[in-house]
């Protein structure tokens, strides 16, 4: 959180130079080659910055419309800070007021937290039609046949599929015990996938081998009536919450941002924003292709 203030109070930095477009003459810098206003500044900083710096200044408006906070509550806070060089610094560059403005933000991002973690049914609905098609597994990769079939004698004989994963298990999904989450045909080597698929849930495979290795599956869920999977699929949402509460008020703000009737009078910064929004696009249809 204190990285997210000094990040903010640049990020207002940048802001508030933008409240000068409009031929603003005043000179911030002066060389032998000429000299630099901030009309000048504005726009260097609004072509390198412009998509995300009017998202960040929505967002806070976002905060300031929805939460409130104590003059008191901040001090306190400024307080803390203030015994660190870095804040030290900081207000010598911005002064106490931007500084606190800054804090004041870190606070109402504090109290949208919890709203952000919560998760609505309509939330979970969403969740649960984008999985129609998919399945979930886990799997224990390791390299030779000999270890593979050491795996499944231990197995067989009672130990768990997830700690023997994270005993095991040869690539990055042994951390958390062999998940892979959800996936649809088509995002795995064949003799993987035919092998996954055709597994009843809670069972597990026989010796699986592919290009990476020899495999143990575990089918772990499938897809199945809404009221059936309502209550595990809101509990791995809240898990996936948790794990990342900076990502989820990420997730919370723009939610708010996209419900806010935005509308982009600079026409550079619309066309920023508008090729963001295409790349972000370009991005998620070749992580899903089959989308």
């Amino acid at each position: 959180m204190k990285k997210m203030v000094i990040a903010a109070v640049t990020a207002t930095s940048i802001l508030t130079l933008s409240a000068c477009k409009g031929g603003d003459s005043e000179v911030v810098a002066e060389t032998k080659y000429g000299n630099i206003t901030k009309d000048d500044l504005y726009n260097e900083l609004r072509d390198a910055n412009g998509a995300d710096g009017v998202s960040f200044a929505i967002k806070k408006k976002i905060l300031k419309d929805k939460y409130s906070v104590s003059d008191k509550d901040v001090d306190k806070r400024y307080d803390e800070h203030i015994k660190e060089p870095n804040y030290k610094n900081l207000v010598e560059i911005y002064g106490e007021d931007k500084v606190k403005e800054q804090v004041k933000i870190e606070l109402l991002v504090e109290k949208a937290k919890k709203d952000a973690m919560k998760v609505e049914d309509k939330e979970v609905k969403k969740y649960y039609d984008s999985l129609k098609g998919k399945i979930r597994a886990s799997h224990i990769l390791v390299k030779d046949k000999k270890t593979i079939e050491e795996v499944q004698k231990k197995l067989k004989n009672g130990k768990k599929f997830e700690d023997l994963a994270k005993e095991y298990g040869q690539d990055q999904t042994a951390q958390v015990g062999g998940d892979l989450g959800w996936f649809e045909k088509g995002k795995m080597e064949k003799p993987f996938e035919k092998a996954a698929f055709a597994l009843k849930k809670g069972k597990v495979s026989e010796p699986v081998k592919t290009s990476h290795g020899y495999h143990l599956i575990l089918k772990t869920d499938e897809y199945g009536k809404y009221d059936d999977m309502k209550k595990d699929l809101k509990k791995e949402l809240i898990e996936t919450k948790q794990s990342n509460p900076n990502g989820a008020v990420g997730e919370y703000l723009n939610k708010l941002e996209e419900e806010g009737d935005v509308k982009i009078k600079d026409k550079v910064i619309k066309k920023l924003i508008e090729q963001q929004k295409k790349a972000i696009e370009e991005q998620q249809k070749m992580q899903n292709p089959q989308g």
